[in-house]
């Protein structure tokens, strides 16, 4: 049923079934329930490439084809996909997984922090400020969207048992990237957030209409905290492979 509304964007309809579902291509595909779908740029294609993980899929684009991985990891099969970038490309990459097969997920990328975080460190969102657009076609209009206590619960056993150290924050989903300006930031610290991205809420809201288990795990790379003096910093870069070997064990957990 839909629920209207004049601003198109807070008009939700709650039936999970659409026109064109993720498996509307039919295609004989059968993923593992266990996933690690991360914003690692290149690092999943050339890890999956170094251990010989098998190509099962490719997720088909209008700008680029994704290779679907499957790994035997630990007595058990994981999926490997390289997560697109902005909510809306994100989410349509996670939901086909799911229609073919994924029912738990971890993902990991960077943010950029809005207060004073060193580069590189390891932090778990437990809730999203839903500033993007496409969390609002999955759930009901709110103001936040919380993270899956068994993910989170995953994400933090591996980090403390590796006595690595994390905060728990919430995040500043959105998709304006360069509409950062300096009294939303100001706003968005005010109202609790300590770091910035684009696709925490959306993917939270997916995992929640399709009832599958997902959690994220972020490492910070550029600084908003100077509203006067943008530092991009190096992108997180030192974090990558550690993210990716922790996002693995994450997954095994779930």
């Amino acid at each position: 049923m839909i629920h209207r509304h004049e601003i198109p964007i807070l008009e939700f309809d709650d039936n999970p079934q659409a026109v064109i579902m993720p498996t509307h291509e039919g295609l004989d595909v059968h993923l593992p329930e266990k996933c690690l779908y991360a914003f690692l740029e290149d690092e999943i294609d050339r890890f999956a490439k170094a251990v010989g993980a098998k190509q099962v899929a490719s997720f088909v684009s209008a700008t680029k084809t994704y290779p679907v991985y499957v790994l035997e990891h630990q007595g058990e099969e994981i999926c490997l996909a390289q997560a697109p970038v902005g909510s809306a490309a994100a989410a349509q990459f996670m939901d086909w997984l799911i229609g073919y097969g994924v029912k738990k997920i971890i993902s990991a990328g960077s943010c950029g922090v809005l207060v004073d975080i060193e580069e590189n460190a390891f932090l778990i969102p437990t809730k999203a400020l839903r500033d993007e657009g496409a969390s609002y076609h999955y759930v009901a209009p709110s103001r936040y969207m919380e993270v899956n206590r068994q993910a989170l619960t995953a994400i933090e056993t591996v980090l403390k048992g590796k006595e690595i150290p994390y905060q728990e924050v919430m995040t500043w989903s959105t998709d304006g990237f360069y509409r950062e300006t300096p009294d939303k930031v100001a706003y968005r610290i005010q109202e609790g957030c300590s770091v910035v991205e684009m696709e925490c809420a959306s993917l939270a809201a997916v995992a929640q209409l399709r009832r599958v288990v997902w959690g994220l795990l972020l490492f910070t790379a550029d600084s908003l905290a100077d509203l006067e003096n943008y530092d991009q910093r190096d992108w997180g870069s030192q974090a990558f492979d550690k993210a990716l070997g922790l996002s693995i064990e994450m997954v095994h957990l779930l």
